[in-house]
């Protein structure tokens, strides 16, 4: 058990029974009335943010949550299948845990959030960055552009779909950003 003196930004807690991380909080001492915290509070299972007030000195629950090296496998029907990089467990998670899995390509390294308490997966997160080769794209016509940045949708290994400038061809490696799926740079 804690209080909220020992909040602190990437504490794990258990909120209404959801593991929670605290992404921000904020101790109030208002000139009437008791001291409170204010917090926002990203839910570990489904991502979502949510703002709560705990009172000054409120007892809360933390919990521990462990981050664990996997790296992709192979996809079936049944969803998504890992294996941990040290001890070579194997791993089989349904489609819905793994964010921007059409970005992951066989042998790409991820990082799972485990509850350590009861050993369940809570989320699979690729690196920020990946490198996949474009596969498709429509080529572009020289006076083409209105703008500066004109673009233009590629496909890419995995089968994904994502806008990038009109420069790139077919079988040219390229990053991209797993965050907000976007086009960051040629790879040589």
């Amino acid at each position: 058990m804690a209080t909220t003196a020992d909040f602190k930004n990437g504490l794990y807690l258990n909120y209404n029974g959801k593991p929670c991380q605290i992404v921000w909080f904020q101790h109030v001492k208002p000139g009437k009335g008791p001291a409170f915290v204010k917090t926002k509070l990203r839910n570990l299972e489904n991502g979502r943010i949510l703002e709560n007030t705990f009172t000054a000195g409120a007892k809360i629950d933390t919990i521990n949550v462990e981050r664990r090296p996997y790296q992709f496998l192979y996809k079936d029907e049944d969803g998504f299948n890992f294996m941990h990089e040290e001890t070579y467990e194997q791993i089989h998670l349904d489609t819905d845990l793994v964010d921007n899995a059409d970005l992951m390509k066989e042998g790409q390294h991820v990082e799972m959030m485990f509850l350590a308490d009861e050993e369940r997966c809570l989320t699979c997160e690729l690196p920020t960055y990946v490198e996949l080769e474009v596969t498709y794209t429509e080529p572009a016509v020289k006076g083409d552009t209105a703008s500066t940045n004109a673009q233009k949708e590629i496909t890419l290994e995995t089968g994904a779909i994502i806008m990038a400038p009109l420069f790139i061809n077919i079988g040219e490696k390229i990053r991209v950003n797993t965050t907000d799926r976007s086009y960051g740079e040629r790879v040589k």
